[in-house]
Formats: structure tokens, sequence, C-alpha cells
């Protein structure tokens, strides 16, 4: 079943086109990386989906429905967005923070329940931030915040996760954390998972189909193993570079032209 389509979707900032014309369908329980150049349209697409912003041309569907036509709590019980860059929630504890992904249960409660508090102490454990949970959100590295936002989305428990850039602050570690993690709850829970990253080799030994934009266009999508060996990264990224195997995945690594194992 097709949990989320986008049908010819156009979007511009201003008279600067960012998509064009992108038509892309994505199954439930799946899980997709968008890949690109910076600019490429790579977040406006989660924004786009998650209705922060509008198309002016086509539509981007939930569930065969628009998703503007979806009040806020309403999509808040589909989606959890984790945003690539973020304003620290200052005043509030992590534990407060990651319970603000409870909002949505508390049916205008002004107390959380005994089972919000369990879902923010399980989702704090998973990310490995439960020590962190009496401190200042303010006070944190920009590693540690973007694991509490991880944490606040799962314990929002919706079906769909979609997250900008979730590693890009976090040491190897816990970049490899997070991507288990999320693997597990698609594997586990059923949930659907769309994840940008830059970090081309890490998501592709997790995920199970790659969408590759190019300024604004769908350049190609299909499997990490398809666009791994097709010759589409060099090309939109205008880059060359040494294709590897690891296992049942492959790998790609850059080569400049003052790099160490650069061909003459």
């Amino acid at each position: 079943m097709n949990l989320i389509e986008f049908q010819n979707v156009s979007f511009a900032y201003g008279t600067q086109p960012v998509l064009h014309d992108l038509s892309v369908k994505i199954e439930a329980n799946s899980f997709w990386t968008i890949i690109g150049p910076n600019g490429s349209g790579k977040s406006t697409f989660l924004g786009l989906l998650s209705n922060i912003l509008h198309p002016q041309k086509g539509m981007v569907l939930l569930e065969n429905t628009p998703v503007s036509q979806y009040s806020g709590p309403s999509l808040a019980s589909k989606i959890a967005l984790v945003r690539q860059e973020f304003i620290p929630v200052y005043g509030f504890s992590v534990f407060q923070t990651v319970l603000m992904g409870r909002f949505n249960y508390s049916k205008g409660l002004l107390f959380e329940s005994e089972g919000d508090r369990q879902a923010a102490k399980d989702a704090l454990e998973a990310t490995d931030t439960l020590d962190l949970a009496d401190r200042s959100i303010s006070h944190l590295s920009g590693g540690e915040r973007q694991r509490v936002f991880v944490a606040r989305a799962l314990a929002q428990e919706t079906p769909i996760l979609l997250l900008d850039e979730p590693t890009s602050h976090l040491d190897l570690k816990h970049q490899v954390k997070i991507f288990d993690l999320l693997k597990q709850m698609q594997m586990q829970k059923g949930k659907t998972i769309v994840l940008v990253s830059h970090d081309v080799n890490l998501a592709c030994q997790y995920t199970d189909n790659v969408l590759l934009l190019d300024r604004g266009q769908k350049a190609f999508f299909g499997t990490p193993a398809e666009i791994m060996g097709s010759g589409r990264i060099e090309s939109v990224f205008q880059v060359t570079g040494f294709h590897g195997t690891i296992g049942k995945g492959g790998f790609f690594m850059p080569l400049g032209r003052l790099s160490k194992d650069k061909s003459p």
C-alpha cells in the first residue's frame, strides 16, 4: 500500500525553484533515504510532507488524503519530524523536552499521565540519553541535543518518522546506534522512515530505497545497490571516486584531485 505519494509536486522559494514536477510513492513499513547535493530539495521534501510547506503545483498525499486536509493534531498522530536545525527549548529539562512529544495524547489535560512518562523514559533509554534526563536542554552538546530530539520523536509514537540529518552532530558510536534503532523501529514496530542524509555509505547499509534528488528533480530512485552501481552519484554530485563492496552492500569513496589515492 502506498502510504505517501508526491504527485507532480513543484515548489520554489520566491523565484528560486527547488522541486520540479516530482512524483514518488512510498510504501508503508519501508525505510527511505533522500540524498542529493546542497540545495537539491531534500529538507524541502520533508517540509512538504509534514505540511510545513505547501506545493505551488501538484499534491502531497498521506493515506490517499492531501496532507493539507489534516488538522494539526491529526497529522501529529501520523508523523513525527526531527529537524536538521533546531532551537533548544530554553528553561526545560531533557525529560520535559521529550514529554512534549506526548502533547497529542494529553487530550487537554494539564499533567502528563504515567503512560506518557513511561513512553518518554523508554525513548530516552533507546537513544542513550536517560542519564541526561534532569539536565537543561540548553546545556547539552549538539550531538546530545540531537539524540534528545530523536527521543522526542520516538515518544510521539507515530507510524511515520521523518528525520533531517539525524546523525550530523553525532560521533561514530551514536551514528550507528541511531541507525540501528531506526531499523529496529521499522522491523519490529512497522514504522515508515524517511531520512535525509549526506552519509550515503552509512545510510545505504540500512535503507530499503534511495531517492536521489538533483536540483529538485527526481534523478533516480531504487535500491542502495542500484544507486551505488549506476554512476549516478558521480554524475549528480559531480565527483569521481572509488566503488567497493562490504558484505551485501556497496560503498563509494569520493576522491579529490589532491587525495592520496587519486589515480594520476
